[in-house]
């Protein structure tokens, strides 16, 4: 139940259009949010985590020598570095993926150039300032849920012995992909009703 709430949960930055009369017609007027996720990155980070992480693995497959094989073996999944590092370089990659997708000063120049503005927030640096205040909390929120999520049954396997059978990655995408199916049919279902009421509509008329 957490984990579907966060991973359909945003933070909606509300933006307001100031009026603008083009010719005959008047633009703009009306508000509307800007939604940012709380876990923008998605499962990108624990897989670039895990892969990195395999990497001396790999490595120490092909170089037989002492040494390399007990570093190797501290990097062992259900370790303590392992786990450790697993969840640093997630907290590291949720905000790497985040600055990478989302610019706050791309957001602040767009929003000026079509004259939108968030209420209380100069325009410009300033609002480019409160988008990026606004994404570092969220996004540092995200990211300790998203190594919880992801750490947590290496634990539960290694030091509890409980039989959990779902890593956290595979948790992550099964829970995406349900999300996502759930938000295409309902979609389809609103087309579906709105459809239905014009073609009400135009019978209608035809009758009248």
């Amino acid at each position: 139940g957490a984990i579907v709430y966060l991973e359909g949960g945003r933070r909606k930055v509300f933006v307001q259009y100031a009026k603008r009369i083009v010719g005959r017609k008047m633009y703009g007027g009306q508000s509307t949010h800007i939604p940012l996720k709380i876990n923008t990155a998605g499962v990108i980070p624990p897989i670039f985590a895990s892969s990195l992480l395999a990497f001396p693995a790999t490595v120490a497959g092909f170089i037989d020598i002492p040494w390399v094989q007990s570093m190797a073996k501290q990097f062992a999944p259900g370790g303590i570095i392992h786990i450790f590092l697993y969840a640093i370089l997630i907290i590291f990659f949720c905000f790497f993926y985040t600055a990478v997708v989302l610019n706050p000063v791309d957001l602040a120049e767009n929003m000026q150039k079509y004259g939108g503005f968030i209420p209380g927030v100069r325009p410009g640096q300033k609002t480019a300032d409160h988008i990026f205040g606004i994404l570092t909390r969220i996004t540092f929120a995200g990211a300790i849920y998203l190594a919880m999520v992801c750490v947590l049954p290496e634990i539960l396997i290694s030091y509890l012995n409980v039989p959990f059978y779902f890593g956290g990655t595979s948790l992550l995408i099964v829970i995406g992909v349900a999300l996502d199916t759930v938000q295409q049919m309902e979609s389809h279902l609103i087309t579906r009703h709105y459809e239905g009421f014009l073609k009400k509509g135009k019978i209608k008329g035809r009758i009248g």
